[in-house]
């Protein structure tokens, strides 16, 4: 039978509070030093140019899949915000801010936003530059292209979509603190030719992205499908509705992304 013999030594001592301090401070900037070097080499390729070529249909993208964990503060502080341990929403762990290479009426190097769901080795280009384990490249369908940002900084929707806000009705009992309810499958329009209306929409239509703003903190938009043109396929807009639309006006009912955000049209 195996035995196991143990050493002890009677005059050890344990080690102190200082040296315990000065052995976590070691491993810690340790750790942020490998940090910070995968984040200059990151900094550096996604500034590269590439030319890698298109085909029908699709679109070719570089993405920062490290970017979505960090958040800067006001006073300029950044810190890294480990989404993939507290959330099993991949819409908001996933990356969605992408680099435009190559793609049919799409500027290259503009920033867009992309489907959560496109960031999957069924569409990831292997074998291409390895200069940063946080840049990856992409070959994904246009329909997963959302919105772009402009020269002003503001991000504009893709073709076949809009943007919207859902609505909300307000709490009109008698307890205090009572959040507002959202009004399903209602969206109030905010670009398009249809701006400013309060429209039904298919179930499930008002897909949220939450993505990285240029002051990196988080953003949020809601996007939707819809084109003027009637061979379109895909349309999500079922009605115009004129009554809540004047409620929305009127600020008897509240817009915005979530009860917490919502507040009247004008405020």
């Amino acid at each position: 039978m195996a035995t196991k013999h143990f050493i002890l030594n009677p005059h050890s001592s344990p080690s102190s509070q200082e040296d315990i301090m000065e052995v976590e401070q070691i491993r810690t900037k340790k750790l942020a030093d490998t940090w910070e070097a995968r984040e200059k080499k990151a900094a550096q390729a996604i500034e590269e140019e590439s030319f890698l070529k298109h085909t029908y249909g699709r679109v070719i993208v570089k993405v920062d899949v490290e970017k979505k964990n960090y958040h800067t503060f006001d006073g300029g502080l950044t810190i890294r915000r480990e989404r993939n341990f507290n959330e099993f929403n991949r819409r908001i762990t996933q990356p969605s801010n992408a680099i435009v290479i190559s793609g049919e009426g799409i500027e290259k190097d503009s920033e867009i936003l992309i489907s959560h769901n496109a960031i999957h080795d069924t569409n990831k280009i292997f074998d291409y530059r390895n200069d940063s384990p946080n840049i990856q490249y992409f070959s994904i369908p246009e329909y997963d292209c959302f919105a772009w940002r402009d020269k002003t900084g503001q991000m504009q929707p893709m073709k076949n979509y809009e943007f919207a806000l859902r609505i909300f009705k307000p709490y009109e009992g008698m307890i205090l603190g009572m959040p507002p309810t959202e009004i399903k499958d209602i969206l109030y329009i905010t670009t398009g030719k249809l701006k400013g209306n309060a429209a039904h929409v298919l179930k499930a239509s008002d897909y949220q992205i939450v993505y990285q703003e240029i002051d990196g903190k988080e953003g949020n938009l809601i996007r939707f499908r819809h084109s003027e043109k009637d061979t379109f396929d895909r349309e999500e807009i079922q009605a115009i509705d004129h009554d809540l639309t004047e409620k929305v006006i009127r600020g008897t009912l509240l817009v915005g992304i979530t009860p917490k955000d919502c507040k009247k049209l004008n405020a």
